[in-house]
């Protein structure tokens, strides 16, 4: 896509609203998945010491 140049006032306009617009939504992205995190991060390390438990009661004798 390509518009003639000199941009008018209407396609800067334009430009700067759809780049404004992908830039918000590229931050409430980033800040959903920094607000969720810690969850996250809580079920992980759970289900990592879960498998070390049962790999050290099935192979510790």
């Amino acid at each position: 896509m390509g518009w003639c140049s000199p941009s008018t006032p209407r396609q800067l306009l334009s430009t700067a609203s759809i780049f404004a617009f992908g830039a918000g939504l590229l931050a409430f992205g980033i800040h959903l998945s920094y607000a969720n995190i810690e969850p996250q991060r809580a079920r992980t390390l759970a289900r990592d010491q879960f498998v070390r438990d049962y790999l050290r009661k099935k192979h510790d004798k």
